[in-house]
């Protein structure tokens, strides 16, 4: 079955890709590997153990990995080029105190597991940060491995 198909069949639409917010690229690509900007959430903002839920900060990273998602296939194409999700990194506007950073950036890890099957199960960092730009929740960026 085609990813395409998979969304389709997960009811997945995916979000237009946002204008850079900076001097930047969406992704670079060196030899089979795909190097993703980091992407934050549509309208989302928080300090996740203060004002943000961990329910609503995974679901925020959800929607951040919709937004990869739709870089990926922007970049690519196809998501079918997608051999593999090599790793995600991902930052956690949390309160100083937080300590579940994993359990938000799994919204993103599982959406990708569920999506791409075995090929989308990566290395992971999930850190917290004492602040991120426009007091977005969460930002994720990625490594893919890109096939021909």
């Amino acid at each position: 079955m085609s990813v395409d198909a998979r969304l389709e069949e997960l009811g997945i639409t995916l979000p237009e890709v946002p204008a850079s917010a900076g001097n930047y690229v969406h992704a670079v690509r060196t030899g089979d590997l795909m190097h993703l900007a980091g992407k934050g959430p549509r309208g989302s903002t928080g300090k996740v153990g203060t004002d943000v839920s961990v329910e609503d900060a995974y679901s925020t990273a959800q929607d951040t990995g919709l937004t990869l998602l739709a870089v990926m296939k922007s970049e690519l194409g196809s998501l079918d080029r997608v051999a593999r999700v090599v790793k995600v990194f991902g930052m956690v506007n949390a309160a100083s105190d937080f300590g579940q950073q994993p359990q938000v950036i799994d919204g993103c890890s599982d959406l990708f597991v569920e999506v791409f099957g075995e090929a989308g199960r990566h290395a992971r960092s999930a850190v917290g940060m004492g602040s991120l730009p426009s007091q977005i929740t969460v930002e994720i960026e990625c490594i893919i491995e890109v096939t021909d």
